[in-house]
């Protein structure tokens, strides 16, 4: 469909020279581990886990070069994982190249709208063209963003994924209910791509793992290796001391060549290779929030063009959820970037500015929010050195350190081609041409649209779950699908959810593992992506994902020294460490701490007087002693008293969410500060407001009480 047919013809023959030596099962860490000490030496070392390290090594290992990988963190625990989640040319950056006349732009915008179209062909399961709505309000403006849309479509040229088409007001209003009916003339629908992207970056660093590549993830590069050329007597990067960071121990990988590929981090790699060189990376914080799926349609997204401060923000169906993006602000680099509660609220704002005043856009509705680091770079051979380049910088140091830095997720396999022929140029390395056009990814093969009804028919999964790991694990679903534990009931026969509204498996963890998953943390964000979509359901499920790794894994209940073979004390997983890790994880990286803190001893009650009277007469209803505050024991009996059964440990958490002063019990004053912040909306969901609701509305039509029923709502 995308790539001509001769091309592919070629692509295939050049594959037929390139050995997949793990076709059946990937090694495990510790292989990849042992591999790294023993090899003498490597062709290519890649430092760097990210989509352009991991497509920077699969560009080396299927061009017959002996490659290792290493990541000091997960394989996409950066930036990687933390996009848009678009597959995309880029409409804004083509806008720039036709306003300015430059041209440089408007190669960036072709290159990257080629490698789109690659990206969807090589891993299909992972990606899907998704329509983009651009609504619009005054109608001088609809000939204008036509003509550019149009001109996307043009410059896609045979690789545009469907064209673009302009709605009526009415019929812009069918496809996607919730915009602002006010002024609005109609709009503009053009296509991107979109994708998963933590589990796209994974696919790359595991196809390269098939074809050969030794890769590990949890290893830290400590300091570069150096030898002095006996022809030149300068010194050559030839290697770097690493770390396993899990065991601690440290061990020496050589290479003719290294490829510095840290995103964010680039600048403290290059001062590694030379303390003076000079700062390349400008780091920029894009945070991206998410909201339920009822607030936009399941399959159209909308592209607001021109925020308030002139940013563009995207508002996008993903993994049945919604997601909406993305800020710009520069920001210090950290390996722990933290959304804060001011760009949370100004992605809220732009939202509601576009949405019907009949949908209430509430804080509490924000179900999970990070913030990832963009690495702008400036170019360190150009004169003006204070100019951002907006494309990625290939930069090979005098020791020979070569730097790859800046770009985008989309150009991710044009970034790696571009780095690799530099390198053997520069290096003199015997290697064949660059095959990854068109190499199919981890998963993509053996994948069709309706793989999942065979998952449902050979093994009795729901089809929601069928559906999910066939969009996840493509052609390898099957594997997943066989570790799944039956049920025990009538329907589904297998696969065990971790957690009731989202399709992730038990044996999901199980297979994670095999894919190099080593904390809960990989697992929740990365293997899934349930603490990006939900962190109250992803807090849920840890415990029990901790329990499965670590069984898995071999984790301690305590802490305890393990005395290795290699003869020094190694620190053994504590399962207590790692829910601890997680959490931090959740409340810091993922936004739990700005979502928790909604509610808090200091919210105030802004009610008016006829609604505390309410709440008033509701909370007497459980507190019947009138001693001012209610537990557990209180809500059961009122609950037994209407025969509705709720086990005491989900009272014990529901209760706990309002319990602000952590005392066991929730007093009145509690009460009426959680009323106050789900009127304002800044909690929504509430157990313990819907529950006693419920119940005083059941205790109403049994006639039991009469009740004042003024208001309305909750």
């Amino acid at each position: 469909l995308l790539l001509q047919p001769l091309t592919r013809v070629a692509y295939a023959e050049a594959l037929e020279q390139v050995n997949v030596p793990f076709c059946d099962e990937l090694p495990s860490r510790q292989a990849q581990l042992a591999a790294l000490r023993n090899t003498e030496e490597f062709d290519v070392l890649v430092i760097g886990g990210g989509a352009t390290g991991s497509g920077c090594a699969l560009d080396a290992v299927t061009r017959n070069l002996k490659t290792a990988l290493v990541e000091r963190s997960d394989f996409s625990s950066g930036t990687s994982s933390r996009s848009t989640k678009l597959i995309h040319g880029g409409v804004r950056y083509l806008q720039k190249a036709i306003m300015k006349l430059d041209y440089e732009q408007y190669m960036m915008v072709k290159e990257a709208l080629h490698e789109r179209a690659n990206l969807l062909e090589i891993a299909p399961h992972l990606s899907a063209p998704l329509p983009i709505m651009l609504p619009v309000y005054s109608w001088w403006q609809l000939p204008y963003y036509w003509a550019g849309i149009k001109m996307y479509d043009l410059v896609a040229g045979a690789q545009c994924l469907k064209s673009s088409y302009v709605l009526s007001k009415n019929k812009a209003l069918e496809l996607f209910p919730m915009l602002k009916r006010d002024k609005l003339v109609g709009a503009i629908v053009y296509y991107d791509g979109q994708h998963n992207d933590a589990r796209m970056n994974l696919a790359i660093a595991l196809t390269a793992a098939r074809y050969g590549a030794v890769a590990a993830n949890y290893t830290e590069v400590v300091h570069l290796l150096k030898r002095t050329d006996p022809e030149t007597g300068k010194e050559r990067v030839c290697g770097a001391r690493c770390r396993d960071v899990i065991s601690g121990q440290e061990f020496e990988v050589r290479a003719k060549c290294v490829i510095n590929a840290t995103g964010p981090f680039t600048d403290s790699l290059r001062k590694m290779d030379n303390e003076k060189s000079p700062k390349i990376c400008q780091p920029s914080a894009g945070v991206h929030i998410v909201m339920p799926g009822y607030y936009s349609p399941d399959n159209m997204g909308l592209l607001d063009p021109a925020t308030s401060d002139g940013r563009v923000i995207f508002f996008l169906p993903w993994e049945k959820m919604t997601i909406a993006g993305t800020t710009d602000s520069p920001t210090e680099i950290t390996a722990q970037p933290i959304p804060t509660e001011e760009d949370i609220n100004f992605i809220l704002t732009e939202v509601r500015n576009y949405l019907s005043p009949d949908v209430e856009v509430r804080r509490g509705d924000v179900l999970a929010a990070w913030s990832g680091i963009r690495p702008l770079v400036t170019d360190p051979s150009s004169k003006d050195t204070q100019s951002i380049c907006r494309n990625h910088i290939v930069n090979i140091s005098e020791s020979g350190l070569v730097t790859i830095a800046g770009g985008k997720w989309t150009t991710y396999r044009a970034m790696a081609q571009e780095t690799l022929d530099a390198t053997i140029k520069a290096h003199h390395l015997q290697a064949g041409p660059c095959r990854t056009v068109g190499l199919m990814l981890e998963g993509g093969k053996g994948w069709t649209p309706t793989l999942y009804i065979r998952l449902v028919q050979d093994y009795g999964l729901e089809v929601e779950v069928a559906q999910h790991l066939a969009a996840t694990y493509g052609g390898r679903a099957f594997e997943v699908a066989k570790m799944a534990q039956v049920t025990g009931q009538r329907w589904p026969i297998v696969g065990k959810r971790l957690v009731s509204e989202f399709p992730y498996i038990e044996s999901e963890v199980h297979y994670a593992v095999k894919e190099y998953a080593c904390t809960a943390i990989d697992v929740l964000a990365r293997r899934t992506r349930l603490g990006f979509l939900n962190v109250q359901a992803a807090d849920e499920a840890l415990p029990r994902i901790v329990h499965i790794m670590g069984k898995q894994l071999g984790w301690s209940e305590q802490k305890k020294q393990v005395e290795s073979n290699l003869g020094f004390n190694t620190h053994c997983h504590h399962l207590q460490e790692e829910l601890n890790a997680a959490r931090t994880f959740l409340y810091q990286e993922m936004g739990y701490k700005t979502r928790s803190e909604q509610l808090t001893n200091t919210t105030e009650i802004s009610l008016p007087l006829s609604e505390v009277d309410r709440y008033k007469k509701r909370f007497h209803k459980f507190d019947k002693g009138n001693k001012g505050f209610i537990t557990t024991v209180d809500v059961q009996q009122v609950l037994e008293s209407i025969s509705v059964q709720i086990d005491e440990n989900t009272l014990h958490e529901i209760l706990n969410e309002v319990d602000l002063n952590k005392n066991g019990q929730v007093e009145l004053n509690e009460f009426l500060q959680l009323m106050s912040a789900v009127r304002k909306g800044r909690v929504s969901d509430s157990r313990l407001a819907i529950l006693m609701k419920t119940v005083e509305e059941t205790l109403e039509e049994r006639g039991l009480v009469s009740v004042d029923r003024s208001g309305g709502g909750v």
